[in-house]
């Protein structure tokens, strides 16, 4: 019986997941910590239970906490193993003085509305380098990225979207996966030095960089490891999770020696250690890259850059800073201080940057794509609330508390949904239809 689907709903409704949020994916913990070396100490503990326990979270190290994320893969659902797991997790971060803070978790995730969906499908597939987890829906193997779920269109909306994805790639890797893109029925709008733009057969556009081996390296002495898209970033295979506990441990130990914060994240084949957007250009961060490189070596790892992905989300605005406070409020981003830079970004970098383009003149067409952000049950209506007081109209709310659709002021959308009681819900409105038939 271990291994039998609970909702989110059951699952937060358990014994010891008070720390815990049930999000589109399984469930999420956010814990506090003063530094790298403070949330390895964690990743320590939590490689040990997962170990003991056969059943191997996804973790996420950052200068300011430590982000884990349980989920039964072979059942697709939450189970009693993470609800054991979630627990004893919450238990070995209490041990340590650590402090919970479950309303930081929430996950981004994109919506392509198409009139034909299959035949769209393995564009963005190729575009992503994703998994091709049901007939709607791609995701990302390390499950670092957010979800890309397909939908529906009854109608053709002809013009270009105010909303397009920018998908970083090893640069050694891009001509074939232009050529991919072509073969999937892709054309290109759009091509410059650094970057080219390439739709799907119904608009959608994705852009496709670096184009040049130049701009895609890391400059400095034993970084042949890394790739620079819009991050800098390498990706180690791992032969057990206790080993990739180790090189974690040294990773965290070298960034705060070197004063520099990176996004070190644990899966059970591998680890990802990241720049964040823009961050490798740090002074001091080529030394830091090899010396982490250095530590993998001497672990004998070797890197595997076909796994290296980036990812941000662009949307094109006649009023830039009226937009932008939008997002900032809805998503709970903060905004980039450099100068003439429109970014936001997510102040754990668990969730990909946005940035902003000036665009010339309206498109009123609804967009093929939007955003959906999955938040806790808890949070849900203070965070709609907010969106509104930023600018935002209510366009939808029929099935809230499922999600309600809010719209920035030049109406491009954000869904903000939740899981937890979904199925509940939809069990409850199931029985009601029964009745009114019999």
């Amino acid at each position: 019986m271990a291994d039998a689907a609970l909702t989110p709903q059951q699952f937060q409704e358990a014994d010891g997941t008070g720390h815990w949020r049930a999000l589109n994916a399984g469930a999420d913990a956010w814990f506090d910590t003063p530094s790298h070396r403070a949330g390895a100490a964690l990743v320590r503990q939590i490689g040990e239970v997962a170990e003991a326990m056969g059943h191997h979270p996804d973790v996420d190290l950052r200068a300011s906490g430590v982000h884990v994320r349980t989920y039964t893969h072979d059942t697709k659902s939450l189970t009693a193993k993470d609800v054991a797991l979630a627990g004893r997790i919450s238990a070995a971060a209490a041990e340590l003085g650590l402090v919970a803070n479950p309303a930081a978790t929430q996950r981004l995730q994109v919506a392509i509305d198409a009139i034909d969906s299959e035949a769209v499908v393995p564009f963005w597939q190729a575009a992503l380098g994703f998994d091709r987890a049901a007939d709607d829906l791609l995701s990302d193997p390390l499950g670092r990225l957010p979800r890309v779920w397909f939908q529906e269109m009854d109608s053709p909306r002809p013009l270009r979207n105010r909303v397009h994805i920018d998908a970083g790639t090893p640069w050694e890797r891009v001509e074939a996966k232009l050529a991919a893109l072509t073969a999937a029925g892709g054309h290109v709008t759009y091509q410059n030095q650094w970057w080219q733009t390439v739709a799907d057969s119904e608009g959608n556009e994705v852009d496709v960089f670096p184009l040049a081996e130049a701009n895609g390296v890391l400059e400095g002495e034993g970084t042949s490891d890394w790739r620079v898209m819009l991050t800098a970033a390498t990706y180690y295979p791992i032969t057990s999770f206790g080993q990739g506990v180790e090189f974690v441990e040294a990773v965290a130990g070298l960034a705060d020696d070197a004063g520099l914060p990176l996004l070190i994240d644990l899966r059970y084949p591998g680890v990802t250690v990241d720049s964040g957007k823009d961050q490798q250009e740090a002074d001091g961060f080529a030394a830091l890259a090899g010396a982490v490189q250095s530590v993998a070596r001497d672990l004998g790892l070797v890197a595997d850059t076909a796994q290296i992905r980036d990812f941000q989300v662009g949307i094109d605005a006649l009023d830039v800073p009226a937009v932008r406070e939008f997002w900032r409020v809805a998503l709970g981003y903060v905004v980039d201080p450099r100068e003439a830079v429109t970014d936001l970004y997510d102040p754990r970098r668990l969730n990909p940057p946005v940035f902003f383009q000036q665009m010339d003149e309206p498109r009123p067409q609804r967009n093929r794509i939007h955003l959906d952000l999955f938040v806790p049950n808890d949070q849900a209506e203070a965070r709609v609330a907010a969106a509104v007081a930023a600018g935002g109209t209510l366009v939808f709310d029929a099935y809230a508390p499922d999600w309600w659709t809010v719209a920035d002021p030049e109406g491009n959308e954000l869904d903000i949904a939740v899981t937890v009681g979904r199925a509940e819900r939809e069990q409850a409105r199931q029985v009601a239809a029964d009745t009114s038939t019999t």
